[in-house]
């Protein structure tokens, strides 16, 4: 259980999981602690972390702040065409099959990008009632600040894919901006070397020289990776271990990646 020492935690939320993970201090060994949830089906994602609580028991070690990593669609506004009055308006163009959310954004000033996203009304209920702290952002951003850090190293272009939650999002930065970002519902090798090559090309990348980084829970990495060498020379897939200096959330079975970067560098 999460250590009482501890006062914040981290909830990611994702169409099939959910979770639980905060930094146990006293765990020398091993001091992040990671508790997964699989959603019961037949009843809202709210009803199911309101389960979850009960389990964790969370108000009862005195933890009351929280921030809420949540998998969900986002709409990419630039910061200088950004109005926080109309992005209610805007988002529910966008999604209309998701005009019932409570509308949400994230400001990325280094990518001078406003990510906006909506959250279930009954699952912000639920947050809200039981931690009176809350933040909240989209699981790929702290996938993006760390990615575009990353962009600066080399010369070549690069173009990145992050599989997540059945899903592989896309995208790739020009300087201080996104280049490209795009998200496709995928679990399968042939969708997911469509989508990838089909970006490449719309991209006009070089396949001798430019670069392209996988990571995350790749299905059938091998056979993928096979695929995309029948077309690129420079394929690689991100190591969290390595990439992270073997930081301790690194080493967590089944934590995803944009979980590691929070707690591995902090963001």
């Amino acid at each position: 259980m999460i250590n009482q020492e501890k006062r914040r935690i981290v909830i990611r939320i994702g169409q099939r999981h959910l979770s639980f993970t905060s930094i146990n201090p006293q765990e020398m060994a091993n001091p992040v602690c990671f508790e997964p949830y699989v959603l019961k089906s037949g009843i809202s994602v709210a009803a199911n972390l309101r389960e979850a609580l009960k389990g964790a028991d969370l108000r009862g070690q005195g933890i009351n702040s929280v921030l809420v990593l949540l998998d969900t669609p986002v709409l990419m506004v630039p910061v200088e065409q950004f109005e926080e009055a109309k992005m209610g308006e805007l988002f529910g163009l966008t999604f209309p099959d998701r005009v019932q959310e409570k509308v949400m954004f994230n400001v990325l000033p280094d990518l001078n990008v406003v990510a906006v996203f909506g959250m279930n009304k009954d699952l912000s209920t639920v947050i809200n009632d039981n931690f009176a702290d809350v933040s909240v952002m989209s699981v790929m951003t702290p996938v993006w600040r760390h990615l575009h850090r990353r962009s600066f190293t080399g010369v070549h272009a690069k173009l990145y894919g992050y599989f997540h939650d059945q899903k592989l999002d896309i995208f790739a930065f020009q300087q201080n901006r996104f280049k490209f970002c795009n998200q496709f519902e995928t679990n399968r090798v042939q969708d997911s070397l469509y989508f990838l090559l089909y970006v490449w090309n719309q991209m006009a990348l070089n396949a001798a020289f430019d670069e392209l980084h996988l990571m995350g829970d790749v299905p059938n990495k091998d056979a993928l990776e096979t695929e995309l060498r029948k077309y690129l020379k420079k394929v690689y897939f991100i190591n969290p271990s390595a990439e992270f200096n073997q930081a301790p959330a690194t080493q967590v079975k089944g934590m995803p990646f944009d979980l590691m970067i929070m707690f591995a560098k902090g963001r």
